[in-house]
């Protein structure tokens, strides 16, 4: 409850209970290919720490999918522009 703002209109009515987490957290690390490095921290406050294999990352980045399962048309269009292009333009 000290986090939450005494000035919040019907405070005491919406968390009655002073000691009750409003949001349990549940920190989590997860590898990059699927699994947990550490967490999930749960209705505590605290630094969760992992030791990360940043070669993982390189790997995940270059498994991105952007045409596939990730794909969202409303987010990420293609377009080919199969015209002749000239790679040089004198203006």
């Amino acid at each position: 409850m000290a986090d939450i703002p005494v000035e919040l209109p019907h405070r005491d009515e919406l968390f009655p209970d002073a000691d009750e987490w409003i949001n349990s957290g549940d920190a989590v690390v997860y590898k990059p290919f699927a699994g947990c490095h550490a967490g999930p921290m749960s209705k505590e406050k605290g630094v969760l720490y992992a030791d990360l294999d940043l070669s993982e990352v390189a790997k995940c980045r270059r498994r991105f999918d952007a045409m596939g399962h990730y794909a969202r048309p409303d987010v990420f269009q293609l377009h080919v522009n199969r015209a002749p292009q000239s790679p040089v333009v004198f203006s």
